[in-house]
């Protein structure tokens, strides 16, 4: 494993009675696309915010890049680019001079080199035609990529990212997607929340699953998959008919659970070896079933998070 990036140690956030983050400990490495993934009120937004110091944790330690945000707060933020979810800009400002004015606050030199910065971060998130537009006539998704330009600006080597995809279109996405891949091929560490999964699933190398305030699981999706899919895949048969003749006989398997038949397929979640699995597509050919196609699936992390949510503050660390 390279050298940590973000060291979390115990945190803890209470609001009162209730407790939002509960005892977390994680390690991320650098140049880990991390993804946070829980439902609402699993305690991420809480971590992010204790993470970019915008709030003071109960009790625990959070360092980044080596550094104790407690204790070294302003050196860690020029290494931490933050982008909240919706993010307000001013109205009345163009696009270029927003960034203009947050590349002053970083200290991004004078004229032409702090506007080749800006420009170059107008680029990275497809913007640049908009260069002279006002922030009050960008969509909701133009509106997320130039907040994103700017939390770029300082060229942060940890990112913390809560719903970045939020309003975005399709093409939107896959160019944030792009763009945070580039981030990490060049060193940076993302951290990135989404109610979005699927892009998570795409995006990332590593999750992180949050529920009810405590790490439920990390690791790379497929890690995560196998950990709560009870060890069942899930198999779809394409056939020549006969469907059900072949559910009638898979109901018997003791291995066969959420049987499915629609015209022409039969899918169904397995719990056997793979080599069980041979056997029984070996047993249907030989009753005279004709298969036309056998394909696996993962289980989608919609699902996986449903499991996992379902497991309370159990937890399983891969």
């Amino acid at each position: 494993m390279s050298e940590p990036a973000v060291e979390i140690s115990d945190l803890r956030v209470d609001y009162d009675d209730f407790v939002a983050v509960d005892d977390l400990s994680l390690t991320i490495p650098k140049g880990e696309v991390m993804g946070w993934v829980g439902p609402n009120g699993a305690g991420k937004t809480s971590a992010f915010r204790v993470m970019t110091m915008l709030m003071e944790p109960t009790y625990g330690e959070v360092k980044l890049g080596g550094l104790d945000i407690s204790l070294r707060a302003r050196r860690v933020r020029r290494i931490l680019g933050y982008m909240p979810d919706l993010a307000p800009v001013p109205t009345d400002l163009k696009v270029w001079e927003f960034l203009d004015f947050y590349a002053h606050t970083h200290k991004l030199g004078r004229g032409k080199a702090r506007r080749k910065r800006y420009e170059e971060c107008l680029d990275l998130v497809s913007l640049s035609d908009k260069r002279e537009s006002f922030c009050k006539e960008l969509s909701r998704g133009q509106t997320q990529r130039l907040v994103l330009a700017k939390t770029l600006l300082h060229r942060p080597e940890i990112l913390v990212l809560d719903e970045p995809a939020s309003g975005l279109d399709p093409l939107s996405r896959k160019e944030l997607r792009t763009t945070v891949q580039q981030l990490a091929s060049e060193g940076a560490t993302v951290l990135i929340s989404s109610h979005i999964l699927s892009e998570l699933d795409e995006m990332c190398t590593s999750l992180c699953i949050l529920n009810r305030g405590k790490l439920v699981a990390n690791g790379t999706a497929d890690e995560i998959r196998m950990s709560f899919g009870d060890g069942t895949r899930r198999l779809e048969l394409g056939l020549l008919g006969k469907e059900q003749e072949v559910c009638q006989f898979l109901q018997l398997k003791a291995e066969v659970t959420n049987l499915e038949a629609r015209e022409g397929k039969v899918s169904f979640h397995f719990a056997g070896t793979p080599k069980e699995q041979a056997g029984l597509i070996r047993e249907l050919t030989g009753r005279g079933f004709d298969l036309r196609t056998v394909s696996e699936e993962q289980f989608s992390l919609e699902e996986v998070l449903e499991r996992a949510s379902g497991k309370g503050g159990s937890e399983s660390r891969l």
